[in-house]
């Protein structure tokens, strides 16, 4: 897929009453809904709304390769990110989420949740706003993520974590920790919009587009993924806490005020690569022993147009 960086600015030059859907009815979460159903409620809404099945990334791309108007994906978020990516710097296209998942990281971001039947009435009189996403160059190649890229003791925890096993936040939480008591910290001089940061014993690097990552991990519950930045977490392990501190601050929503844990924002970050593995969302790009460079990661603002709920556009 070739990448094209550039701002793309709010749906123009096109009819938004034309919709397309996309279904994905494997996703993770219980739902009563079905094409059917939400083609139905788009007529009444006054879209002129087509379906289009979807079985795989083939599928996806043909399906998305000449829409125009508003695109409503109903699924969980690797179904809303494949699209997205796809979309991305479309201005003839906006994005309508319609949470799905088991984690819906980005819809609950965006104040996106409910059934998908209530969640398209409330799309009834909203606008569409600016989404960022991160762009990542980097010694394997280019990359996008919607809601996180990082290296560190989550990106291990996911290398050999398989979310197709069934996608369990207790199980993630208590693999998250394990690997926090155990795992050799990074020392890294990370580099913020060219300035260079003191050097850490990083347990933890997380670069965070939306507020949570993974099964509902809420690494970053400031970060704001239209504010043209990125959250830079990183946890020192030098004043780490207990593990149990961890927990129960990803439970309660505050980790970012533990004592160990950095908050900046940066539109580009430079981060050490010396092979560790890193995650880009729910994908790992292994550890490569012996591997040299640097990761750069930019915020590519405002690189969708998302539709927002009615009362929820500010």
């Amino acid at each position: 897929m070739t990448l094209d960086f550039q701002p793309a600015p709010p749906v123009s030059g096109t009819d938004v009453t034309d919709a397309t859907v996309i279904f994905n009815s494997k996703a993770g979460g219980s739902t009563k809904a079905s094409p059917d159903l939400l083609v139905e409620a788009l007529y009444r809404q006054g879209y002129r709304p087509v379906y289009r099945a979807t079985d795989d990334e083939a599928d996806l791309q043909t399906a998305l390769q000449d829409v125009r108007g508003t695109v409503f994906v109903a699924g969980g978020d690797g179904t809303v990110r494949a699209a997205a990516l796809r979309l991305a710097g479309r201005t003839e296209v906006r994005l309508g989420v319609i949470p799905m998942g088991t984690a819906n990281n980005i819809g609950r971001t965006l104040g996106i949740e409910g059934e998908p039947l209530d969640v398209l009435a409330s799309y009834a009189g909203g606008r569409a706003l600016p989404l960022d996403l991160g762009r990542i160059t980097a010694p394997w190649g280019e990359d996008l993520f919607l809601e996180a890229c990082g290296c560190g003791a989550f990106a291990d925890v996911m290398a050999e974590y398989d979310p197709e096993g069934g996608k369990s936040p207790l199980r993630a939480l208590t693999a998250l920790t394990t690997t926090l008591g155990n795992f050799t910290p990074l020392e890294l001089t990370l580099t913020l919009d060219g300035q260079p940061q003191p050097e850490m014993a990083c347990m933890l690097v997380e670069v965070m587009n939306t507020q949570a990552t993974g099964p509902r991990l809420r690494l970053a519950p400031s970060a704001d993924p239209s504010d043209g930045a990125l959250n830079v977490i990183r946890v020192d392990a030098g004043g780490r806490e207990g593990l149990l501190a961890y927990v129960a601050a990803l439970a309660r929503g505050n980790f970012e005020e533990l004592a160990s844990v950095q908050n900046d924002l940066a539109r580009r970050i430079d981060i050490p690569y010396v092979g560790q593995a890193f995650h880009v969302d729910g994908e790992v790009r292994p550890a490569r022993p012996g591997g040299s460079g640097v990761v750069r990661i930019e915020v590519w603002a405002g690189a969708l147009s998302v539709l927002m709920p009615k009362g929820q556009e500010g």
